[in-house]
């Protein structure tokens, strides 16, 4: 649906629901909506953000399809984030990855593997590539420490800027100004929501997801996604650590901290992206938005193979499969890192700022009170 036909049916079913306020309970989208009469299209971005798709205001709602007045909340706010992850982006040029994100995710990493194939034989040689090697910096025998080090910084800090720039747009588009950024008490506030995914509790009993029945399965996975990338990234931090600090090369030990924490985190991954590609698999089309569900499976199965890839290198580190699984797992590590700004990992950015605005409308709210 073109963007100004789609801010048009947006402000239509939010006057309805706006009317009704049958399902002010379930989240902050609806106690966010009730603080405004009309709906333009910063509000609609910003209230779009703020939707976790937990979908029980669907299955509540009496004005949903097959009535008349057709309402669908949760389509609806998927759409808008689509368009709010596309507009925002930076450069523009790059935005239409989120159009055709899969397609775009696997060609990207179908391009890692070969460049990284390619300059390990031409550079390093098949005769290292396949051999065993052993003991400390035996990594760094297949790909050179300069080559595994300075190509996923710059690649992280383009990332890092991609990120600033979004939430910037989003902040000013949103119709909040710089000085509400110092409000440390909504900040703290928003990241407890963050962490703990609070309205992905829905009413209290969990999602309607993947149908109408209550469960908080989905909540429960995302929790091990999003922690399972917080342990991997600890994992990786302490490594860099060791390797620059105290001058101790990769591989480590099994029970080092880097082993543990990646470990850890790999498996925390490897269940939650399954069980979230389960549930994205059972559940109801209707209250969908294919765009996201695309790009949503794109980002799972990325992360999925790259800790898949991980813990078996992890196993077979000591073997000659190790050249192999290594230059595997960096391409797919590349390519999750080079993808990250263009696909589902944009809605942490978004999603947070939305709920950092929304603590500042509360805090506002509850001072007036006073």
């Amino acid at each position: 649906m073109p963007l100004p036909e789609l801010l048009k049916e947006g402000e239509r079913q939010m006057t309805i629901c706006n009317a009704c306020r049958y399902c002010e309970g379930y989240c902050a989208v609806f106690p966010a909506m009730e603080l405004r009469r009309t709906f333009s299209k910063s509000d609609l971005v910003y209230l779009a953000n703020l939707c976790f798709d937990c979908r029980d205001c669907y299955y509540a709602c009496q004005y949903a399809p097959p009535h008349e007045f057709a309402v669908n909340v949760p389509k609806l706010m998927a759409e808008l984030r689509a368009d709010t992850y596309s507009e925002f982006s930076w450069p523009a040029i790059l935005s239409g990855l989120f159009k055709r994100n899969l397609l775009a995710v696997a060609l990207i990493i179908a391009a890692s593997l070969v460049i990284i194939f390619f300059l390990v034989l031409r550079f390093i040689g098949r005769d290292v590539l396949f051999a065993t090697h052993l003991g400390e910096g035996a990594f760094y025998r297949v790909v050179p420490y300069v080559a595994m080090t300075i190509p996923p910084l710059v690649i992280a800090l383009y990332g890092l800027v991609v990120f600033v720039i979004g939430a910037v747009r989003f902040w000013r588009e949103t119709g909040s100004g710089l000085s509400d950024i110092i409000d440390l008490k909504a900040f703290w506030g928003a990241t407890q929501d963050a962490f703990g995914l609070t309205y992905m509790k829905g009413g209290g009993a969990g999602c309607n997801y993947p149908d109408a029945g209550f469960s908080q399965s989905r909540r429960w996975f995302h929790h091990l996604v999003f922690y399972g990338f917080l342990l991997d990234f600890a994992s990786t931090s302490v490594a860099a650590f060791y390797d620059h600090f105290l001058d101790w090369q990769a591989p480590y030990p099994l029970l080092s901290w880097p082993v543990v924490l990646g470990t850890v985190g790999g498996v925390g991954l490897v269940i939650g992206t399954v069980g979230l590609l389960y549930l994205k698999w059972k559940s109801d089309r209707d209250p969908a938005e294919e765009r996201m569900l695309r790009m949503d499976v794109a980002f799972l199965l990325l992360l999925f193979s790259t800790s898949v890839t991980g813990l078996i290198l992890l196993a077979l580190r000591d073997t000659a499969a190790m050249g192999t699984l290594l230059v595997i797992h960096l391409a797919l590590v590349a390519g999750l890192f080079i993808t990250l700004p263009y696909g589902k990992f944009a809605h942490v950015v978004y999603r947070y700022a939305a709920l950092v605005r929304y603590a500042i409308e509360q805090r506002r709210i509850e001072a007036q009170a006073h």
